[in-house]
């Protein structure tokens, strides 16, 4: 067993691990992102599109049971993905455990430099996202039966320090994601146009995610 294990706990194992579930949390907000969009189509289309979520699998499955396989390969994606992570960063520390007196500026795009900060922000807003358009604690509508409705309401221009709140955590997202996938990009092999095909994805995820609660704002969707 620690033989077989042993690949995955080297430093080049913990990036592939990072790279592999960094690029399954990828396509997972990418189809997120497209499920969005719907809110330009109308209240019947999206909040079909919502219940339809929920009966995938139908009837072999029973109702939601899609959704919640769904969010455990997402805990566990986001497991490995922070366990390799903090690994790695620990692993780096202890190779220079005496600290420089005058520390260098680190070289690097600036996504690269933020790239913890970016993942801390992240997780806090997943979990006040959750609260809000998931579970509904914080929605002002919070009727789980009326998902376009829940939506308007969360983006609704009285409330402009959620869209700004949205709106900041996205762009931090958008950050993680392009030093990310160019890296995971890189690890798993692609060399030629990682960089500018990360910029691209994340470019187009963030201008997707942040369509919504600003066509909200200014009344294209109400």
């Amino acid at each position: 067993m620690a033989i077989a294990t042993a690949p995955l706990r080297s430093s080049v194992g913990l990036k592939i691990i990072m790279a592999v579930t960094g690029g399954l949390l990828v396509l997972f907000l990418v189809a997120h992102m497209v499920g969005n969009l719907k809110v330009f189509v109308g209240e019947s289309s999206f909040d079909h599109y919502a219940h339809w979520l929920r009966t995938i699998g139908a009837p072999v499955l029973p109702a939601s049971a899609f959704l919640w396989i769904q969010r455990v390969g997402l805990l566990v994606a986001v497991g490995a993905h922070l366990w390799s992570a903090t690994v790695l960063t620990v692993r780096a520390r202890r190779a220079r455990p005496v600290r420089y007196a005058h520390r260098r500026p680190v070289q690097g795009s600036y996504s690269a430099r933020t790239m913890r900060w970016g993942g801390v922000i992240i997780g806090l807003f997943v979990v006040y996202h959750v609260l809000d358009l998931t579970v509904g604690t914080l929605n002002p509508v919070a009727d789980p039966s009326r998902p376009y409705a829940n939506v308007v309401a969360d983006f609704a221009p009285e409330r402009w320090p959620v869209t700004l709140l949205y709106t900041l955590a996205v762009v931090a997202l958008g950050f993680h994601l392009a030093h990310g996938i160019d890296s995971a990009v890189r690890t798993l092999g692609g060399r030629r146009g990682a960089h500018g095909f990360a910029v691209a994805v994340s470019a187009l995820v963030c201008a997707g995610f942040l369509s919504v609660p600003f066509a909200v704002l200014t009344g294209v969707v109400s």
